[in-house]
């Protein structure tokens, strides 16, 4: 289970969170976020980030101009796409700064089935997508939300690999365990406010995690 934390505004925040061992930390380039940050913020939290820990940029139907000079200005690994971009846009735009992508699905439990899910994910791995990011839809907003939606939505043979998103804690995050998925992203769920994260939750978010690393180790090996 990979562990994605996002919405960073706070430089303190960012090393807690390489420092607990997060493989990714997720900046949000999206004005009418409140976990939005500036080109020159994000060059001072992306400069905190150490080698194999990856920097995502999520954005929201931003223009190529707009992501070439993001692109130019701030060193991040890989483009969360989490707007209403298709597959044939997202690969467009990914080559375009020649970088690696996922896109954020928003799943919604009144249209949406495991095949209507597995189909918009074949897509998207057709266009060369490297993962997939499940969260729950919502009808004014594009993510971040806390919200969780209905998982036994989550399809079993993806085409791509599942990052899960939406309404994760410390508390619930070991409910994962037995889901089809590659890793988990989590923002709310570790804040004390929108853009500053929590050291206590974030740590308890971790430990969570790890211990149901090391649980599926044993039963493995035991196996």
């Amino acid at each position: 289970m990979h562990v994605k934390f996002c919405g960073f505004t706070q430089l303190s925040d960012i090393q807690t969170a390489a420092q607990l061992g997060a493989d990714a930390v997720g900046l949000v380039f999206y004005p009418p976020s409140p976990r939005a940050v500036t080109i020159e913020q994000a060059q001072t939290l992306s400069a905190a980030v150490p080698a194999f820990v990856s920097v995502v940029a999520l954005v929201v139907n931003m223009p190529k101009d707009e992501l070439v000079k993001l692109a130019n200005d701030v060193p991040f690994d890989i483009i969360q796409f989490h707007g209403d971009e298709t597959p044939e846009q997202c690969e467009q735009l990914a080559s375009s700064v020649n970088k690696r992508w996922i896109k954020a699905l928003r799943i919604n439990a009144e249209q949406d089935t495991p095949d209507s899910v597995r189909a918009q994910i074949a897509q998207f791995a057709d266009a060369g997508a490297s993962s997939i990011l499940l969260d729950a839809y919502h009808q004014a907003a594009y993510g971040g939300t806390g919200q969780r939606f209905d998982w036994s939505l989550i399809p079993h043979d993806s085409a791509l690999p599942i990052v899960l998103a939406g309404g994760l804690d410390a508390q619930n995050v070991a409910e994962t365990s037995n889901l089809p998925i590659y890793g988990v992203d989590v923002s709310g769920g570790i804040e004390v406010d929108k853009g500053k994260k929590d050291a206590a939750k974030m740590r308890a978010f971790m430990k969570a995690v790890k211990r149901d690393r090391w649980q599926n180790a044993t039963v493995t090996d035991a196996i």
